[in-house]
Formats: C-alpha cells, structure tokens, sequence
C-alpha cells in the first residue's frame, strides 16, 4: 500500500478520500485553490498544497501546478477523484509517464470509453446491447436524414466526446438537421476538442440505470449492483437510489453481467460505472464513466465495500479479495445531492456563507460533505456541497427515513435544495414508480 497519496480535487470527495486513506494509514495530501484556503478538505488533510487561483482553470485543472505539488509533497500516488481532471486522458497519462500511480483506469481505456463511438464498438462485441445507431462519426447532415428514414424521428446527434447533455442535440423533423447537427459539432469543438458526432435513435422516456463495477490489474472484473438515477433536471443527476424499482431479478442479472462483460473485454482496471437506459423492458449501453461517482455511497451502504479503499488497493496492485457471488447488496439505499441551489428559482446556484449547519444523524443515515459551520460555498465551483445517504430494509422504509432525515437537516445562509427533495417523497408518481429521466422537468419543476 502507498505511504502517501495526494487529492487532485476539493470539498466533499476530497473529504471522502482522506477518509478513506486514513483509515488505510495512508498520509493524504490535499491541495487548494485562493477560494479553498481555509476549505474543510485542507483542515482535513496531513498537508496542503497551494496550486494557483479561484478559478478551476487557474488551480484544480492546472496539471502542472498538481504535478509539482505531487514532487514537492513526494507522494507515491495521484487520486483525481471526480470532475475537473478525473476523465482527462492526457492528465492520466502525464500522471503514468511520472514517478505516481495514477489512482483510476489506464489512460488508454479513459480514451477508449471517452470516444462514445469508440465504445459503442467495444460493447458490441462483448454483446451487450447499445442503442440502434452509428458505430462511426457522420460527417454530414445527409446522414441524420438517412438515418432518420430508417429509424425514424426523433433522432439523437451526440458528440462523440460528449457527456452531461452537452453536445447532445435532439432532431425532431427534417427542418431542424441543419441547425442541430451544427450545434452538435460546435458544442463538440468548444467542450469536449472533438468536433465527431455520432446518431442514435432518441428514446423518448428511458429510465437511467448504472452499475457499479470494480477490477483489478490481475483479470478480476466485478459488479457491486446498479442504481438509478433516473430523478435527473436537464441532464443532471438530483436523487440516486439501489436498487432500481423498474427491474425485475432477471433484468437485473442481466444488466449486471452485462456491464461486467464489457468492462472485462476492455480490459478495465480500477472502479467505474457503465451506464445504461431502460424503456420498454429492454436496456441499451450509454457510455462509461471512467472514474469513483458522486452516488457511490448508495452502493456502499448495500454491499458494505469501501469503494474508495478498493480504488487505492487496485492502484496499488492488489488483487480484489471477494468473489461476485459474495458481493450481496442488502435492503435499499437513497442519495440527495444536496446544493447550494434554489429549486424555486430554477435551481439557481446561490454562493453564500453557511450560518447554520445541523446535518441529520442516526439510524441508516450517512452524510458525506464538504463543509462545516461558518464555511463558504464559492462561485468558482459545482455548487454541490453534501449528500445524504440513507438505507433501510426496502424502499418504503427508505423513503420514510428519507423524509426524516431530511426534515432533521437545518442549513442557513444559502438555499439548498432540500425543499425539492422533500416534495419529491411526497409525489405520488415518484412513489409508484413512475418517474423516468424527463419526469422532473416536465412535471416536478412546474409544481
């Protein structure tokens, strides 16, 4: 095991790994922007290393400064955590190509999953089923019409390098190609440096389904369970919960072995996610996200695997010391993002000085944050600064304690979005399960 790991990331998973290496015995080294000086993650840490200004591009996306923090703190690894250089290929490989060990899959494999056409093509030949679409960048809006002729309207053009909505454009009818397909290309350039898209048949209401995988350097692939994350508002992830109330047991084997199949023929190392939509009884690959996810303490509540401690053992060399059939995810589990945002004013994010903090406590509630009493939330930065976790015997019991917990919470100084998370364990569609990815925007939001 390493003597000393630093944390390219701030606030709560900064938090969340320190944690982790703790109680490994590992030394954790943090580092900091103008705006984190006093942050609850460098309170937190053995070290701290300042790496430049507030804004991300000048501190927590600066790989030179995080490199040189790394020499001048000799740690033995590099731990991106989520975000900001998580997915970045080439920061990978820097990190590979230096004398640290780069906590999270090859920078190959990161390039693989993150060209989504050149996914799809790696899921395909480990059989698992992808949305009907193309393999292969198109280059003309001829395309989309042809396309569109063969599997109908609407029709997604996506870029290649996309993800979190961007670059996703929706094409309706023939009279919007032109416009969307440039749109795509563009907002392909300007985000992700690669102007490729690609087509897919849009579905229309899916369900938003993940699982959790984890694997090893010598060959061993698991699947620790999925999650559904279908409670999204324009793309973005609000509640999380495990297991997916749409699934039956056989789906759900099936969606499992799917996504460890296909991490398996990649040749994956280290924890990912493999997400999937489902509509109709049938489920489809989506892309894989190569790095730990905000929602992963929903599959640890179930499992009881330190997904975080696995990262480091895995970078470290070590083998996975359970088998698939002893990972036995129990009763239920739920996550609310909570953020510095007003659900009532189009979930504007609101930066502010936290007055009172009071998190909920007791029985099957976990609480990961970043922040304590009197700290800041920045402009600078994902207004993202808690979650609760809660786990009970089902989903009922969950969604109770939920309730709960949530009303124990008390936050002052900036809006959050609690008040949405309470009316959403009210609503009678959420809880008879009939919510998909489009629920919250076209229902939710209104109310």
């Amino acid at each position: 095991m390493f003597d000393t790991v630093l944390i390219a990331n701030r606030e709560e998973i900064a938090v969340r790994i320190i944690q982790s290496c703790k109680d490994l015995g590992v030394e954790a080294v943090a580092v900091y922007s103008d705006a984190d000086e006093g942050a609850k993650h460098v309170r937190m840490a053995d070290e701290a290393y300042h790496i430049g200004g507030s804004k991300a591009k000048d501190s927590y996306l600066n790989r030179d400064a995080i490199l040189e923090a790394a020499r001048e703190a000799d740690v033995d690894a590099i731990h991106p955590g989520y975000g900001f250089l998580a997915e970045n290929e080439s920061f990978a490989a820097a990190v590979e190509d230096s004398e640290f060990v780069w906590v999270g899959p090859p920078s190959e494999i990161m390039a693989d999953f993150g060209e989504k056409t050149r996914a799809r093509k790696i899921m395909a030949e480990a059989d698992v089923p992808i949305v009907p679409g193309t393999t292969d960048p198109v280059t003309d809006p001829a395309d989309v019409e042809a396309f569109a002729e063969e599997h109908g309207y609407p029709v997604a053009v996506k870029a290649d390098g996309g993800g979190g909505g961007r670059g996703l454009k929706i094409v309706h009818g023939p009279d919007e190609i032109e416009s969307q397909f440039a749109d795509a290309v563009r907002e392909g350039e300007a985000y992700f440096d690669n102007p490729n898209v690609y087509l897919e048949r849009f579905l229309e209401d899916p369900r938003h389904i993940e699982v959790q995988v984890i694997a090893d350097e010598h060959g061993n692939v698991r699947h620790l369970g999925e999650r559904d994350c279908s409670i999204q508002r324009r793309q973005q992830k609000l509640v999380e919960e495990s297991p997916s109330p749409v699934l039956d047991e056989e789906t759900r084997e099936e969606i499992c072995e799917a996504a460890r199949r296909g991490v398996a023929e990649a040749g994956y190392v280290n924890a990912g996610t493999v997400e999937f939509l489902y509509e109709d009884g049938d489920f489809y690959f989506l892309e894989v996200n190569a790095r730990i996810q905000v929602e992963h303490p929903v599959t640890e509540s179930l499992t009881g695997i330190d997904l975080v401690k696995w990262q480091l053992r895995v970078a470290a060399g070590e083998e996975l010391s359970f088998a698939q059939d002893e990972v036995d995810p129990r009763g239920a589990a739920m996550e609310f993002r909570i953020n510095a945002e007003d659900p009532d004013n189009d979930f504007t994010p609101i930066p502010g000085t936290i007055s009172t903090y009071e998190p909920p406590r007791g029985i099957g509630v976990r609480v990961d944050d970043g922040v304590d009493e009197g700290d800041a939330i920045t402009p600078f930065y994902d207004s993202m600064f808690a979650k609760v976790i809660v786990s009970g015997a089902d989903r009922e019991e969950v969604i109770a304690r939920g309730k709960r917990a949530l009303d124990e919470t008390t936050i002052e100084g900036v809006p959050t979005t609690i008040p949405f998370h309470r009316r959403l364990l009210e609503d009678e569609g959420f809880l008879s399960n009939e919510h998909t990815t489009k629920y919250v925007d076209r229902q939710l939001v209104d109310e």
